[in-house]
């Protein structure tokens, strides 16, 4: 067995949502919850949402293109390269692409308490 695992983000799919590349499913990460998400110009990369139920914190990293996150009701402009941390699991978050090619890496976890996968990306990817 060895001590880490590889994988092009070209090879991480979910073949019914090809948008979704199920980054913390295809390793089975437990520490904390990590995807990736493409578009184009228009596209919601990041679906409307919250973390209040899981108390999470989450880190949004612009790979490439660009979008404009909408935190809390205030909008972000976020070019290739733009970190995103939204530190309050309540406020409501959303990224739309404003470029073809747009990748955005989401990274979360609850602050001071163990990560539990929650297992939705599981159920979704099971269920199709």
């Amino acid at each position: 067995m060895s001590a880490y695992k590889t994988a092009h983000l070209d090879e991480i799919k979910a073949e019914q949502w090809p948008y979704w590349a199920p980054i913390r499913h295809h390793f089975d990460i437990g520490a904390f919850g990590i995807n990736a998400w493409r578009g184009t110009d228009g596209d919601e990369v990041i679906k409307r949402h919250t973390e209040a139920e899981s108390g999470q914190e989450e880190l949004f990293l612009v790979m490439s293109g660009r979008c404009t996150f909408t935190v809390d009701g205030e909008d972000v402009a976020a070019p290739a390269g733009t970190l995103v941390f939204v530190t309050d699991p309540s406020a409501e978050r959303v990224a739309f692409a404003k470029e073809p090619d747009t990748l955005v890496l989401s990274i979360g976890a609850p602050r001071g308490s163990t990560y539990e996968p929650s297992g939705w990306d599981t159920n979704y990817l099971e269920s199709s």
